[in-house]
């Protein structure tokens, strides 16, 4: 028994110096003369080859995976939305700033800013109410919220489940422009992906139900995913909301899809327009038959 356990924490030791020659090599502080006799795991130039995009795939798939297994999150309320809109406070600011510079484009800007800055409050108080809720659950019962992980509506509903202390997950994408995750974001389920493809795929393995609320090219790419994948039986149905519906109306005429033959009637009862927080988490609860707080 104690030969076994020496042999692991040998193994466990070679791992560790293996880590290290990597960030060694990785920041130029320690240059091996052939890149053939590195460890092809602490190899980071192989690792990147087009031929290991294989393995980084696997590796983008285990550690978000394996990270939200060990702190039981297995429920998830993946909430979308532009990175774009700002708080009301933050609104209000940059549209003082705007109207002193006498730039009407700047107003104009500012001003749609102030106008859409009801629905970063609004997610914040959605992702309250599933925390909330949550928080009176057991944990294999509990409901997580996710985004992806940067400013504007994500950061909103992070900052809600943040707000009551629960424990919440960023899905964070590396883009030529950095961006950042926000601060609400539980430091221990931050994510950062290379690949859009895995990103989704997280997005959906624990998601309960998907809260769209009005973004640009990013949340409709996530949202016609979610669509395809649950029509085409791919995915488990769940509950989608769209958030803001003279939005989502101005924005998509589905009834287009329709008259064209292009989906079935049916179709359209894949997802629910909702304008208040209540609306959307009342429907989470109509359609998994939840109580107002959870019975232990």
């Amino acid at each position: 028994m104690n030969e076994a356990n020496d042999t692991h924490h040998l193994n466990a030791r070679r791992l560790v110096d293996a880590a290290v020659e990597m960030h060694l090599i990785s920041s130029g502080q320690d240059k091996l003369e052939a890149d053939a006799y590195r460890l092809a795991f602490a190899d980071s130039e192989f690792l990147l080859r087009r031929e290991t995009r294989g393995i980084r795939f696997q590796l983008e798939m285990l550690k978000p995976d394996l990270a939200q297994q060990a702190l039981g999150i297995e429920n998830t309320i993946v909430v979308f939305g532009s990175a774009r809109f700002v708080e009301a406070a933050e609104a209000q600011k940059q549209l003082d700033a705007a109207r002193s510079s006498q730039d009407p484009q700047a107003v104009r800007r500012a001003q749609t800013l102030m106008r859409n800055a009801h629905y970063y409050d609004q997610a914040r108080q959605f992702a309250q109410m599933v925390a909330d809720y949550s928080l009176s659950c057991p944990q294999e019962n509990q409901l997580h919220i996710a985004t992806g992980g940067g400013p504007g509506i994500m950061e909103a509903a992070n900052r809600g489940a943040h707000d009551r202390g629960a424990l919440n997950v960023g899905l964070n994408i590396l883009l030529p422009h950095e961006q950042e995750p926000n601060p609400y974001i539980s430091p221990e389920l931050c994510f950062k992906f290379h690949y859009f493809a895995l990103r989704k795929m997280h997005f959906l393995i624990r998601a309960k139900a998907l809260v769209a609320f009005p973004g640009g090219f990013g949340t409709l790419d996530e949202l016609f995913e979610v669509l395809t994948l649950v029509q085409c039986k791919k995915a488990k149905p769940v509950p989608i909301f769209l958030f803001g519906s003279d939005y989502w109306k101005r924005l998509l005429n589905f009834d287009v899809l329709v008259d064209e033959g292009a989906i079935s009637p049916e179709d359209l009862s894949l997802f629910t327009y909702v304008d208040e927080p209540e609306q959307a988490w009342e429907g989470i609860k109509h359609f998994y038959n939840l109580s107002d707080a959870c019975e232990r």
